[in-house]
């Protein structure tokens, strides 16, 4: 006899979807832990506004184009109107939202935005950003992973453990619910980030902190893949016996090895943010 949890939860959340609930309420905590980490270095709360901006954007725009990239390009090398449109136009006119989002994509998207903001904005060393926002975006991981459970969607393999979820809107079988191990992945590899950065002198290390979640998030989705069911994408290319989400990961957990290994110290002088607050009362 196999047991299993009978997954039926509606995705539909009156006119809202769970996903993009989770989604929105995976920034709105990461604004809030960022707050807390400017405060307790004195750094410009004025930053974070725009640090919201190029993240909302970056991870959206950056996730839509990893999908279409990495895991359907024959599709959308056919129809470039579509990953930038919420629509599909064959076999007829649909309107779908922005169903296919990778989180490679975003991760790269986010590196490309904070180097920016890095530049543009805070004018501090680019791994210095780097090293405070793994911390909130590890924790929104856990929600963007747990919308996933909530939509029925990155699947587990077939499953004969107590805990597998048989999937209402895709099929009769039990399945390991990889999206909940990712979300509790996230969870520990946070808890951990976030004991680094205010119980320990990391902070002080330049791509540290960084490095820590690279090897840790990327290493738990290489590991992770092996119970999810295929994707597809450039796996079929590369045909190397590993999923394109584990072949993804390889580059990342290395960049985070290299910087566990290549640190320096560095402490922002932010007194010039105290002596603007002096002035303006």
């Amino acid at each position: 006899m196999i047991y299993y949890i009978d997954w039926n939860v509606d995705p539909q959340w009156g006119f809202l979807r769970w996903y993009s609930v989770l989604f929105a309420a995976g920034f709105f905590i990461g604004y809030i832990l960022m707050k807390k980490i400017f405060k307790r270095e004195n750094a410009n709360l004025d930053w974070l506004d725009s640090l919201l901006t190029y993240m909302v954007i970056a991870t959206i725009l950056g996730a839509r184009l990893g999908h279409c990239l990495f895991y359907d390009w024959a599709y959308f090398s056919q129809h470039p109107l579509e990953i930038i449109l919420p629509v599909r136009f064959e076999p007829e006119f649909q309107f779908i939202g922005y169903r296919g989002l990778a989180s490679h994509g975003g991760a790269i998207g986010i590196l490309f935005a904070l180097w920016l903001f890095s530049r543009k904005v805070s004018k501090t060393p680019y791994l210095w950003i780097l090293d405070r926002i793994v911390i909130p975006v590890t924790l929104a991981g856990a929600f963007i992973r747990t919308g996933n459970l909530m939509n029925h969607e990155i699947i587990g393999k077939p499953a004969e453990v107590p805990w597998a979820f048989k999937f209402a809107l895709v099929d009769d079988i039990p399945r390991h619910p990889v999206q909940l191990y990712e979300a509790i992945g996230c969870v520990i590899i946070f808890a951990f980030l976030y004991f680094l950065y205010w119980k320990t002198e990391a902070r002080k290390k330049l791509g540290y902190i960084f490095g820590w979640f690279m090897v840790l998030l990327w290493g738990a989705r290489f590991g992770l893949e092996y119970f999810k069911k295929s994707q597809g994408g450039i796996e079929t290319f590369f045909n190397l016996g590993l999923s394109t989400g584990q072949l993804l990961s390889i580059p990342f957990v290395l960049i985070g090895v290299y910087f566990l290994f290549n640190t320096k110290s560095y402490e922002p002088d932010f007194s010039w943010v105290k002596a603007r607050k002096k002035g303006k009362k």
